[in-house]
């Protein structure tokens, strides 16, 4: 597996404790992001065994549901991997989450990591193709048709979105999310997240241009307020 970073007792990726696996490689050039050191899917491979192994070390402490959540990066990228790694982990009795950004072909390797998930959290980063395109390069249809095959196969969802100032930082502009969320009959949480600055440093380490370099973190006010309406407007 090509491996980013590894970051144990995590909390909120997924429930109770978690041991998060960053890999490397994302499709997307999002404006906002703030691992730009994940993008590129080079480096040395670490054995799927080698990693089970990693993970299994922190069992103990996955009560409560707690277990593994793959990030990234894009972690769907190596479906085929988690694939491998998710036989070691049944016979630990660990469970695994996903936490992707939904953009990737619905290949049979990615459609069987989907299923054997015990969570989804997906980052519904913009609310059509014409948004998505603009800001992270990529492709609307393919989130769209990435959650309806979890609305379809009944998997367990979480959205989250990074609130960016003077992007999407306004409620008529929040409520596109929110008609997208409502169609979702698994959705369980939807999580706000603010755009912060500390990843700026790694973009002049790795001499790639920052296209928000002159944007403020959001104001954690106004970020609460959006997270209020939106709670709100999702009550079932």
């Amino acid at each position: 597996m090509r491996i980013h970073s590894f970051e144990s007792a995590a909390a909120v990726d997924g429930d109770g404790v978690r041991y998060c696996v960053f890999l490397r490689g994302c499709p997307l050039r999002c404006v906002y992001c703030h691992n730009p050191d994940t993008w590129e899917s080079g480096g040395d491979d670490i054995s799927v065994e080698t990693v089970a192994k990693k993970i299994a070390r922190y069992k103990p402490y996955f009560k409560n549901g707690g277990g593994v959540t793959f990030s990234g990066g894009e972690p769907l990228l190596q479906s085929k991997e988690i694939n491998e790694i998710s036989q070691h982990l049944k016979k630990e009795e660990i469970g695994y989450a996903l936490d992707t950004s939904g953009c990737v072909e619905l290949t049979d390797d990615v459609k069987k990591a989907i299923e054997g998930a015990d969570l989804v959290i997906c980052d519904l980063k913009f609310w059509d193709e014409e948004s998505y395109k603009k800001y992270t390069n990529g492709s609307f249809e393919r989130v769209k048709a990435f959650l309806d095959h979890c609305e379809k196969i009944k998997k367990r969802l979480w959205l989250r979105t990074v609130i960016v100032p003077n992007i999407n930082d306004n409620v008529d502009v929040l409520n596109k999310y929110i008609d997208i969320a409502k169609s979702y009959t698994t959705l369980e949480k939807y999580k706000l997240l603010p755009f912060h600055t500390m990843g700026f440093e790694k973009y002049e380490r790795l001499a790639i241009k920052n296209p928000l370099l002159t944007t403020k973190p959001m104001e954690s006010e106004k970020l609460s307020n959006l997270q209020t309406h939106i709670n709100k407007q999702l009550e079932r």
